[in-house]
């Protein structure tokens, strides 16, 4: 006999699958269209096919699972010998082995010329996307070429390895690899991002000098991804602040004396290992002039200032992603969420906030394949420190906004919102927080002031074409043309860097975004309703194109 306790209690009804199982560039109309435009169609197979593996379920599961199963540190092994290990899960080297083999870590070095830099940012921009934290060792790999180009020497022995598309985990001196990660070491308990507080001690093995052997001695308070085969650190010398090129294995096969003290205890970018270490003596070589280390090593700060702003910006058009597609499979109070006026408010913001976001980071992008123009030179100089200050500051809020989006299952650390929250903080904090951007803009007007007339050039480009912006360009120049002593400028930073970036992000959309989008941004964001919450644009927008735009439905 049957018992009707044992019958099925409920089923599952009004929940959205999950978002799996497409194509995350197909799905992406805004970013194809800004591939083509700045330079990169040759790379639109490439990154199709990437966008694909992107959305499979499996590459998915790898996120959770890289986040889930947190790496643990080893000092030393079962016979008491030093080791300094770090053990990921299985799903933490499948990122990286992915990440490497397509060249996120190096593809511009690689591969130069037109459009190398929108390509490489395009693919980082998917990849991020499934996963965020296991960027860091990536984006330091790539940023550090252009800093070991100080020291050709250097670069010549270790250059080869670092740009190769092979991903070895394996702890073992650099000589049996074939492929290599560089880490960054720069923070000190005393100083943060005031650098030039370093206490470390460099003491030369013989010869001072660039490209001479040092043996280091200090701590270092905040080290990422402590498992790369090697790092750009900063320490003092006779001659001032330098930068040293430190690899974790010695040349004679031992093992250097960069002892990792314990792992933090991270809110977000859970997946990646960020350490605090001590220099014990360690062999490092000189990188760069003596005392000018600040000058060498902010070449690597600057690229990976933008990978922060690829990175939030990912970030944005995956939350953006999830709240559209749950919205769309969802009914509540008689009608699906995506097709009430309020929900159409909400989900329009956020879509508008991602492409504006993503827009400026691949016109970027275009200024870091065009150095040899004055104008594109300049544009990245000034828009890189903007770009960071505000897409990375105003990801945290767009977060959580979607996950509200969702409810109480995006809270949930089964589902990817909770992760998306818990990282947006990570990119506006790193690599210099909103203050330390706020001055290097200034630092930048002071040392070049050539780059506001660039600022101003690219920004006009879209005069006439909407009231609102042209108002917020003529405010701008009055409040450049005020002036005031150092201290008043500092004081009102950020309200100029506010200012900057969204006219800017304003002027780009206003010549390459559809209408709809266009008019939304300019209203919401230079309409007199700056800083209000998401969901509060203006009638007269058109939401539903807008929504129909970002959804990501191929």
């Amino acid at each position: 006999m049957t018992s009707h306790y044992l019958g099925t209690t409920h089923s599952v009804d009004n929940q959205p699958v999950a978002l799996e199982n497409y194509n995350l560039f197909r799905a992406d109309r805004a970013l194809q269209e800004a591939v083509v435009r700045e330079g990169a169609a040759w790379a639109q197979q490439d990154l199709v096919d990437f966008g694909r593996l992107a959305g499979l379920p499996a590459t998915i599961a790898l996120g959770f699972d890289a986040n889930h199963y947190k790496p643990e540190l080893r000092t030393h092994d079962r016979y008491g010998h030093r080791i300094d290990q770090i053990n990921f899960h299985p799903a933490y080297h499948e990122l990286m082995r992915i990440a490497i083999e397509n060249g996120l870590h190096s593809s511009p070095w690689q591969s130069p010329g037109a459009g190398a830099h929108v390509a490489r940012a395009a693919k980082y921009y998917l990849h991020t996307q499934v996963e965020a934290a296991h960027g860091c060792p990536i984006t330091m790999t790539f940023a550090a070429i252009p800093a070991l180009q100080h020291q050709p020497d250097l670069l010549a022995a270790y250059g080869p390895k670092i740009i190769a598309n092979t991903y070895d985990p394996r702890n073992v001196p650099d000589g049996q690899k074939q492929g290599l990660t560089i880490g960054m070491a720069m923070t000190e308990k005393q100083g943060g991002s005031d650098v030039r507080s370093n206490s470390t001690r460099a003491y030369p093995v013989g010869q001072r000098g660039p490209g001479q052997a040092y043996e280091l001695v200090g701590h270092k308070w905040f080290v990422s991804a402590p498992m790369c085969d090697a790092f750009l650190v900063l320490a003092q010398t006779e001659g001032g602040l330098s930068c040293f090129f430190l690899p974790r294995w010695r040349p004679d096969g031992t093992k250097n004396e960069l002892q990792i003290q314990q792992l933090k205890q991270k809110m977000g970018n859970v997946a990646n290992a960020s350490s605090e270490t001590e220099l014990r003596g360690a062999l490092a070589w000189m990188v760069g002039e003596e005392g000018r280390g600040v000058r060498t090593i902010i070449e690597m700060v600057a690229m990976t200032r933008y990978d922060c702003m690829i990175g939030s910006s990912s970030g944005m058009r995956q939350a953006a992603a999830q709240a559209i597609h749950h919205a769309q499979n969802r009914a509540a109070f008689g009608s699906r969420l995506s097709e009430q006026p309020l929900m159409q408010n909400v989900l329009a913001d956020l879509a508008i906030e991602n492409e504006a976001a993503m827009t400026l980071t691949m016109r970027v992008a275009r200024s870091m394949d065009q150095q040899d123009n004055e104008h594109e030179r300049l544009l990245s100089r000034i828009a890189t420190p903007v770009g960071k200050y505000w897409i990375c500051k105003r990801t945290p809020n767009h977060a959580y906004e979607a996950m509200e989006v969702i409810g109480g299952t995006g809270t949930m650390d089964t589902h990817i919102t909770a992760r998306l929250f818990r990282e947006s903080p990570i990119n506006a904090i790193w690599e210099g927080s909103g203050n330390v951007q706020c001055l290097d803009i200034l630092r930048a007007l002071q040392k070049e002031p050539e780059v506001l007339a660039a600022y101003f050039t690219e920004v006009e480009r879209a005069q006439g074409a909407d009231k609102r912006l042209d108002a917020s360009i003529q405010k701008l120049k009055q409040q450049f043309a005020a002036g005031g002593d150092a201290e008043t400028l500092q004081y009102r930073a950020r309200s100029m860097a506010d200012q900057m970036a969204l006219t800017l992000q304003a002027a780009l959309l206003v010549q390459h975004a559809p209408t709809a989008v266009a008019d939304a941004f300019c209203a919401g964001r230079l309409g007199g309703q700056e800083g209000l919450n998401y969901g509060t644009l203006p009638r007269g927008v058109d939401t539903k194109t807008i929504i129909e735009r970002a959804a990501p439905n191929e």
